[in-house]
């Protein structure tokens, strides 16, 4: 009886289904040394690595591209390993990604980098949209393109890119001299100036002074003015700071390629920290006293009086030497176009 019923189990045994075999491969190491404890530490932390969930990735390289000081250091991210080069070019990282890091120079300019800015943009990086079309409205000449993503970014209220279709809606730019559209333009500087643009804010009030595309008020023109130059007394706004990327891209983007505007007779705005490039000829207003110099916009005509026209132009000089024999030249204070109704305003 015994001998039968281990038969009978031993048969039973071999109906049942088995189970599948599973079979793990082993690492190779790279010599033939069996590890220490520090390779194997080191082993330990790599799977560690190598296990952690994308959504920590994600927040550790989003911190990175919103705090990072320099282009390369995301891109030494990016070239980091297969992982990283792929989560890096992610929306939630790129939606991020800080004006440092997008701060792409003349030099350097590729289809690449175009292609950087453009994925920027595609994940609703309100400055990369602001910075791409400011460099293909001015420098690569596609206008249409331009101001959609400069117009994009005015509808995420980014207060660079209102006030700049602002000066685009004063001087025409693109167009011809009929298509200004003043009253959309004090439209963009009102926006802008409620953001905290002082630039924007300071267009406004000359605005309001001269009745220049809305209906003239002198009292609250000559407050939106007075709030500037309080901010300017007190160093809230520095005249020595450093200028926007996309203002130094377009200045290095002309100085390199010198004789394209000079073909049309155009001409780069005078402030340094500016460097747009008028579009038509004679688009810039123009010093009335030595007219040597242009500006795209009134802001940029105050600030360069201030840091450097003052010392140059020629009224400017006679206003140091002869300040009681000149007072007409001393009120006016060296503008140039409107731009000296500007600076008469502000005395």
């Amino acid at each position: 009886m015994e001998r039968r019923t281990s038969q009978r189990r031993k048969v039973a045994a071999l109906m049942q289904p088995k189970a599948p075999i599973i079979t793990r491969k082993r690492r190779r190491s790279s010599s033939p040394v069996h590890s220490t404890g520090e390779t194997a530490g080191n082993e330990i932390a790599g799977d560690f690595f190598y296990w952690m969930p994308d959504d920590l990735v994600l927040t550790i390289l989003s911190k990175l591209s919103s705090t990072a000081s320099h282009p390369s250091d995301f891109i030494n991210a990016i070239l980091s390993c297969k992982r990283f080069r792929f989560l890096c070019v992610t929306k939630p990282v790129l939606s991020r990604a800080s004006v440092r890091v997008l701060a792409v120079k003349a030099k350097n300019w590729s289809d690449s980098a175009h292609r950087f800015l453009w994925c920027c943009c595609m994940a609703g990086n309100l400055n990369a949209c602001y910075m791409l079309g400011m460099i293909r409205f001015y420098c690569l000449g596609n206008r249409l393109t331009g101001i959609s993503l400069l117009a994009k970014a005015a509808i995420g209220f980014h207060a660079r890119a209102l006030y700049s279709l602002a000066i685009i809606q004063f001087n025409g730019s693109g167009g011809s001299k009929r298509q200004k559209d003043l009253q959309a333009g004090v439209a963009f500087c009102a926006r802008a100036a409620s953001l905290g643009h002082l630039n924007a804010l300071r267009e406004f009030g000359h605005c309001l002074q001269d009745g220049y595309g809305v209906r003239q008020n002198i009292l609250q023109g000559r407050r939106c003015l007075i709030h500037v130059y309080y901010n300017e007394i007190t160093g809230e706004v520095r005249t020595d700071k450093e200028p926007h990327p996309v203002n130094v891209f377009m200045a290095d983007w002309f100085a390199q390629r010198p004789g394209t505007l000079e073909k049309e007779d155009l001409r780069l705005c005078s402030n340094k920290g500016c460097g747009r490039p008028e579009t038509r000829m004679y688009e810039f207003r123009r010093c009335s006293l030595c007219g040597t110099v242009n500006y795209c916009s009134r802001a940029c005509q105050a600030m360069d009086w201030k840091i450097s026209h003052k010392m140059r132009c020629t009224a400017g000089l006679v206003r140091l030497r002869f300040p009681a024999a000149f007072p007409a030249v001393a009120a006016i204070g060296g503008g140039g176009g409107d731009g000296g109704a500007v600076e008469q305003a502000a005395v």
